[in-house]
């Protein structure tokens, strides 16, 4: 295990950190304590992409950090600071360029976690050895004392920086032991950055799977998140899969794996997820689209429950965009998703398939316009969501697809236009009904506005006037 101040002694120890944090280091000298650049905001400055969220580590009890931090920091906030940890930010300019540093000041720790508990439990440390050993793996457990930029490296994270490989300082099963999350955040992690991990940590986290199970689901919420949105999120959905990690916190994803695809094909439809979710990705045009994300990862989820075999030997999974929109809601509940995101991400996985009864074009201007009103303002995403669908390998078949699609857009386009399909509603609205039927609010006002609003979908925009002769007819009728 290299020396503590090894690296200190090397050239390319004497890193390069934003003025902000040597300063912070010398308020922190001059009030006679240690501070030191710590954990990701180390990695990030050795990979040439050091940002504006910078990580500290001291020891200075939270009540001294704070004492040191209000004079300097143009805001200060507490949330944190049951578990040693103080935020603040401090605007300034470098090189005649604004910046505004988001800033986190944690108390040297030592266990931080009771290990038969969710609830984290702090117990603070003495040195910064002590605090490093406890961290999730050695390329977040180095750091840069301040204010003389020295490089501190006791396990060895820089070469496994260069290696692009996930270690833990001490064992894996005393670091997953600790804090079970780590295991997610191992997958989170390789698909960041695209490292590898290392198979004495593969072979814990498959062995402690089920110590994910004292995790709290927002605390996993957030973790698959970060990993979904990473770069290459398929690296870490392969390894939660594989290790079985996946079983606890995302089953409907490890249960792809046993089927296959209706056509016996090229893929099965564990594999078929990820190319989608892929596809889904390229896309994006706005950075990344964590409901577009979610619903390409479980669009197919209801494939397993709804698998038929048929009498001409193909396998078939009527409805399964409907199971898989419930299973969807279920489990993104259980992960405490907010609500919005629980019924958009449902909604695209239930719409998912809707396009397949287009054909080559055949759909009126009726049922268009029923399409644009059932995805709403998921419209786009279900544009995408649809096209990251095809993953077959015959490229005329993949080109006519697309082309396709490509009238249906334009299609959309030319009604959009015409009608403003965005905002489909009756010619006639609820005050204008009760007027003219001379009825009161209840049931029947909105029996007559939703008859109004299928003739809109199925004729287009009738006019007021067209629109009032037909309500009168259809409410003559219900006598």
């Amino acid at each position: 295990m290299p020396n503590a101040n090894h690296a200190a002694q090397t050239p390319q120890a004497r890193h390069r950190v934003a003025p902000v944090a040597e300063e912070l280091g010398r308020r922190f000298s001059e009030a006679g304590f240690q501070l030191a650049l710590v954990g990701g905001s180390v990695r990030d400055t050795l990979l040439g992409r050091l940002g504006n969220d910078l990580d500290f580590t001291t020891d200075a009890r939270p009540e001294q950090v704070l004492r040191i931090l209000r004079p300097w920091a143009d805001a200060v906030w507490q949330v944190g600071i049951a578990f040693g940890t103080v935020g603040a930010r401090k605007d300034t300019r470098e090189g005649g360029v604004a910046k505004s540093f988001q800033i986190e000041v944690t108390t040297y720790r030592s266990e931080s976690y009771d290990r038969s508990s969710r609830k984290p439990e702090v117990s603070y440390g003495d040195t910064i050895e002590e605090d490093l050993v406890r961290r999730d793996f050695t390329v977040n457990a180095m750091a840069v004392a301040l204010p003389g930029v020295d490089f501190i490296d006791p396990h060895g994270g820089r070469d496994d920086l260069a290696a692009r490989v996930l270690r833990t300082p001490g064992t894996p099963e005393s670091s997953f032991s600790d804090d079970p999350l780590r295991m997610l955040r191992a997958a989170r992690f390789a698909a960041q950055l695209d490292f590898e991990v290392a198979p004495e940590v593969v072979s814990a986290m498959t062995a402690m799977a089920d110590r994910i199970g004292i995790v709290s689901a927002e605390r996993i919420r957030d973790e698959v998140n970060k990993l979904i949105l990473s770069a290459h999120p398929r690296k870490g959905l392969r390894l939660l899969v594989d290790t079985g990690l996946a079983d606890r916190v995302l089953p409907e994803l490890s249960a792809l794996r046993l089927e296959r695809d209706e056509h016996f094909r090229h893929k099965d439809v564990y594999e078929h997820t990820l190319t989608v979710l892929e596809q889904a990705i390229d896309l994006e045009t706005e950075g990344p689209d964590l409901l577009l994300r979610l619903a390409a990862l479980l669009h197919d989820i209801g494939k397993p429950r709804t698998r038929r075999f048929e009498p001409d030997g193909r396998v078939s999974f009527h409805h399964h965009e409907v199971v898989g929109a419930k299973m969807t809601k279920s489990r993104l509940t259980q992960l405490k998703y907010p609500n919005e995101q629980v019924k958009d991400v449902s909604r695209l996985v239930e719409l998912h398939l809707r396009f397949h009864g287009y054909g080559s074009g055949e759909w009126t201007d009726s049922a268009v316009r029923r399409y644009v009103r059932d995805a709403g303002p998921l419209l786009n995403r279900l544009h995408k969501l649809t096209r990251s669908d095809c993953t077959t390998r015959n490229k005329r078949k993949a080109a006519a697809l697309s082309r396709t699609y490509d009238g249906l857009e334009t299609r959309i386009a030319e009604l959009q236009e015409q009608e403003e399909l965005d905002a489909i509603r009756p010619d006639l609205d609820g005050n204008q009904i009760m007027k003219i039927l001379d009825i009161k609010p209840g049931p029947a006002v909105g029996k007559a506005y939703q008859h109004l609003l299928e003739l809109r979908l199925e004729n287009g925009p009738l006019g007021e006037e067209a629109a009032t002769v037909a309500l009168k007819e259809w409410w003559a009728a219900q006598a």
